[in-house]
């Protein structure tokens, strides 16, 4: 779908002669050496433009070839992030199959409840969780929502700048999917986050005395 918009739009701005569409101009550039065609008989291949000259106007664009690079590269990134994606799946296909014993045909019929038990007495025998024995479903859930239970807890607390004050309306509050992923990136997962992985944070983050030092650092 990406490649599909930024395909097309490049057609639509460097492909299309826009005077002999709207018959602005009789001439059909589309066919070199033809007759010109009649103005009340324009049709779409007469005002698209040849290969040729086409790669020619996006060539001669600076602004296009550096949009087609920035496209490109978001490209690659969403790419190397649903290979990433798929990976995970896998594992956790892995995960079910073979720790909880949950074939994948069948899961469909399992509960969530059957899933934390048997995520309980695996705890039990295998010791998934190093840093606690018996695991609740109540740490099930913290370990999944861990990301969302420290967003809401920082809006709570008015750590995240998401609430403003407008004339006449009041207090708002304001959170765009660029800001959440710029937040979520600066906290979370980005190569400066608080977090080392998706579940522990890192050591210098749990000492009280170094809490300065790491603001200081955002």
């Amino acid at each position: 779908q990406f490649l599909f918009v930024v395909t097309f739009t490049t057609f639509l701005l460097c492909c299309v002669e826009y005077d002999v569409l709207f018959a602005n101009r009789p001439l059909n550039h589309s066919h070199a050496g033809g007759a010109a065609p009649d103005r009340g008989k324009v049709t779409l291949p007469d005002a698209v433009l040849p290969a040729a000259q086409c790669a020619q106007r996006i060539r001669a664009s600076g602004w296009i070839i550096f949009l087609l690079v920035m496209a490109a590269v978001f490209w690659l990134y969403r790419l190397v992030k649903v290979l990433c994606s798929l990976l995970s799946y896998w594992e956790i296909r892995n995960f079910y199959v073979k720790a909880l014993n949950i074939p994948s045909e069948g899961l469909c019929n399992y509960s969530w409840q059957e899933v934390q038990a048997r995520l309980i007495s695996l705890q039990r025998r295998q010791q998934m969780c190093v840093h606690k024995r018996e695991l609740t479903e109540l740490d099930i859930y913290h370990r999944i929502l861990r990301f969302k239970n420290y967003t809401v807890a920082m809006v709570n607390k008015s750590l995240l700048p998401v609430r403003f004050r407008l004339p006449l309306l009041g207090p708002v509050v304001f959170l765009t999917q660029g800001l959440k992923y710029n937040l979520e990136l600066l906290l979370f997962w980005g190569p400066g986050s608080l977090f080392q992985n998706k579940w522990s944070l890192r050591p210098q983050c749990k000492r009280a005395g170094a809490r300065r030092e790491l603001a200081r650092r955002l």
